[in-house]
């Protein structure tokens, strides 16, 4: 990742040809000893004959992937070439096959190794041509942390006994504890190019550590043949890497590979392809990884599915150039963007003097000692593995991810990195699944006596609303319902399920529904049913991400219809109000809102207006008004300076949207008024007020009001005194509900 102390680099940073020339320069000068050293890391494990193959192999997979994923890539600034995920797996499959009960011939492993290679790029172009790309963002960090902290750890141990010196069958293990094995020669060697590559930085930042380390190598080296000459002979040295052949002998032996794939069997495309399939996932991670990386430095924004294609194209050409498969490296990235390199030409570049430097300088690379490479793949090896996730130790809720880090550094160092991608696939699924258990699918939970439907009742009503709240419970779902978070589910509400009547599910931030989570709910339902309450819905989603309309999922299930006690509404306000009512019902056997017209006198603001004789002066300011189901009473704008008292019907006032949508403010039901605020202030209506069913209005004009208080002073008193109380009250329950909003 980015270091967060060094500052983003400018995106035209040294921009013009000759930025793209000195990124491509210096990123061609960290790719060269990198793409050998993993080139021989793989075939070198066949014998001291095939190191000068995994020399070529190395260089010719650096050419093909500078020069074709430049052409066509989606990334800018990534370099591709041979990288260490590539090594780790293909060195993992040669270690498997020679060490089989039955080893296979080197021959016929040139060929499997080709096979694979060419599988995997096909499989990235498949990633890129299905959109692949964006996948990235769904792999759980500690899963990746683990592969390349396995990586890392395998090119370490597959590196020590070329750093050590280790003759051919000795094992790793014998070597370390018998130090009579050790070749001084290699040790010192390799342990001046470690020190060459650390020490390099704070030298200079203008030549590649890596080139300063294999540089201090090659002088290490030859200065220690002045002691002993036999170093300075190529022929039997497993020291060097020995005769690679300069000019068009690079090239040559490439159709050895594809000759051998004519003895393939048949089931040979079968046994290869979970490691194709592990060497095309990492790849593909690692390219990825370090185009995000690169987006951070530069603020830019790279085309990850254009990448992928890319990716893929370039290794069909490295395999057919007879070169290793490899991705976008990040150590040459990095250094072709602080270099200057600003576009796909600096890769471009990168690959011509790639190409170039292997013709030119093809057989100086003979005398690059075998210890140097592993040197510097030692410091690349321990610098790939995820000392960080350490810290997950300090706190308990981080053990698990800490254990999914060790698990796949354990598998694949054990078995082999293709087994560690079965586990790290598996403990992603056991991270969804953590997260989606542990973390809560209820998003909000009020009962009856913190949350109200938008319609005003009348103080009585209300008083029986909150006597009765327990019996309401709005839960606010969110995330996934599924049998793994079915059961979190029932436990938070199988206590408060018990006492509650009526149970409002508001399932619009819902992303899923299984059989399992549909089955509870059901269960919910008959647990109500049984004490003659309610299962209701509101918001259901008609679309959930997965395609799914959850409404006809519910009908198809049987969990709605005529026998259920299941109620399906638009809105939580719809359901609010369908449960409130029917809670009032229980008290108010008319029903609330369906009596005959109110009489004025019964109005609750203008109680005591009758026993103290003012009803008679305040009558003649009152007319009344009907109006049809659905009828706009006043609209928002109008000049109207009139207070309204809902003799019968429902009235809602709402506020118009944008685009002809509308948002419910609030309903008011019989005895109650509304239109007092431009009543109070004489200013023009806010909002419009819509008769949701047949509803007759008492409507008492300022004017002829302000005329009836000049005459009768304690008309106007004790109205202001009852608007002022109701409207207190009114802002009472509304800091109820505020807090209950803010509070879960």
């Amino acid at each position: 990742m980015p270091d967060p102390a060094r500052p983003p680099i400018p995106a035209q940073s040294r921009a013009g040809f000759a930025g793209d020339v000195w990124g491509g320069l210096a990123a061609m000068l960290v790719a060269l000893p990198s793409s050998i050293a993993y080139g021989v890391a793989v075939y070198g494990l066949l014998g001291a004959d095939y190191v000068a193959h995994g020399v070529k192999a190395g260089l010719l997979g650096a050419i093909a992937l500078g020069l074709v994923t430049a052409l066509v890539g989606g990334a800018p600034r990534l370099i591709s070439a041979p990288c260490a995920p590539a090594a780790a797996v293909l060195a993992a499959l040669v270690g498997q096959m020679l060490g089989g009960a039955a080893p296979v011939e080197p021959g016929r492993i040139l060929a499997l190794l080709t096979l694979v290679a060419l599988m995997s790029a096909i499989l990235q172009l498949g990633y890129g041509f299905a959109g692949g790309g964006r996948l990235i963002k769904f792999i759980p960090y500690p899963v990746v942390s683990g592969y390349l902290s396995a990586v890392g750890a395998i090119i370490f141990l597959g590196q020590l006994p070329k750093f050590l010196g280790l003759g051919h069958g000795v094992t790793l293990a014998g070597g370390l504890l018998t130090p009579a094995h050790w070749q001084g020669p290699a040790l010192i060697v390799g342990t001046v190019t470690i020190a060459g590559v650390l020490l390099a930085p704070r030298l200079t930042r203008t030549v590649p550590a890596p080139i300063i380390g294999l540089a201090a190598g090659v002088a290490a080296y030859f200065a220690l043949g002045l002691r002993q000459p036999e170093l300075l002979s190529l022929a039997h040295n497993p020291l060097v890497i020995g005769p690679v052949g300069g000019g068009l002998a690079l090239f040559s032996g490439l159709a050895e590979p594809w000759q051998a794939l004519s003895g393939l069997r048949p089931g040979d495309l079968r046994d290869l392809i979970v490691p194709a399939l592990t060497l095309s996932i990492l790849l593909s991670v690692d390219t990825l990884k370090t185009g995000v990386v690169v987006d951070a430095l530069t603020q830019g924004r790279h085309d990850s599915n254009r990448t992928l294609l890319a990716q893929g194209a370039g290794n069909v050409a490295a395999v057919f150039l007879g070169g290793m498969a490899g991705s976008g490296t990040m150590g040459p990235t990095l250094v072709n963007v602080e270099s200057g390199g600003h576009s796909r030409r600096s890769g471009l570049i990168e690959g011509v003097l790639m190409l170039a430097t292997a013709l030119v300088l093809g057989r100086a690379i003979a005398w690059v000692p075998v210890a140097a490479l592993a040197g510097i793949l030692l410091v690349v090896g321990v610098r790939m593995i995820d000392w960080g996730s350490l810290l997950l130790l300090r706190q308990r809720e981080t053990v698990l991810d800490f254990a999914v880090i060790a698990t796949v550094v354990v598998v694949a160092l054990t078995t082999n990195l293709i087994a560690a991608s079965g586990a790290g696939v598996a403990l992603a699924i056991i991270l969804f699944l953590r997260e989606q258990v542990h973390g809560s699918v209820i998003r909000r939970r009020l009962t009856g006596r913190r949350i109200s439907s938008t319609q005003h009742r009348l103080p009585e009503e209300q008083a029986v609303l909150e006597k009765h709240g327990e019996e309401l419970l709005v839960c606010e779902l969110q995330g996934s319902l599924f049998f793994g978070t079915t059961d979190q589910l029932l436990t938070e509400l199988e206590e408060p399920l018990r006492t509650c009547r009526y149970l409002i599910l508001d399932l619009r931030r819902v992303q899923s529904v299984d059989f399992t989570a549909a089955h509870l709910l059901e269960r919910f339902e008959k647990d109500l049913a049984r004490r003659d309450g309610w299962l209701l819905f509101s918001r259901v989603p008609a679309s959930l991400p997965n395609g799914r309309n959850l409404n006809d999922y519910f009908a198809k299930l049987g969990m709605v219809g005529a026998r259920r006690h299941v109620q399906v509404c638009a809105s939580l306000d719809d359901a609010l109000i369908w449960t409130e009512d029917r809670i009032l019902a229980e008290h108010f056997p008319a029903g609330p809102g369906a009596d005959a017209p109110l009489p004025l006198g019964e109005f609750d603001l203008l109680r005591e207006f009758t026993t103290d004789q003012t009803m008679a002066p305040f009558a003649p300011c009152v007319t009344e008004r009907s109006y049809a189901a659905g009828d706009i009473i006043f609209k928002c704008g109008d000049p109207g300076q009139e207070l309204l008292l809902v003799r019968r019907g429902i009235v809602r006032v709402r506020l118009p949207l944008k685009g002809g949508g509308y948002h419910n403010l609030v309903s008011f039901g019989r005895g109650n008024f509304f239109g007092e605020m431009s009543f109070l202030t004489r200013e023009a209506r806010s909002a419009e007020a819509v008769a949701t069913t047949a509803t007759d209005l008492y409507v008492i004009e300022r004017a002829r009001f302000d005329g009836t208080s000049r005459g009768y002073p304690l008309v106007g008193v004790k109205m202001f005194a009852r608007l002022a109380r109701t409207l207190a009250v009114r802002l009472r329950r509304t800091d109820i509900e505020l807090r209950a909003f803010y509070e879960t």
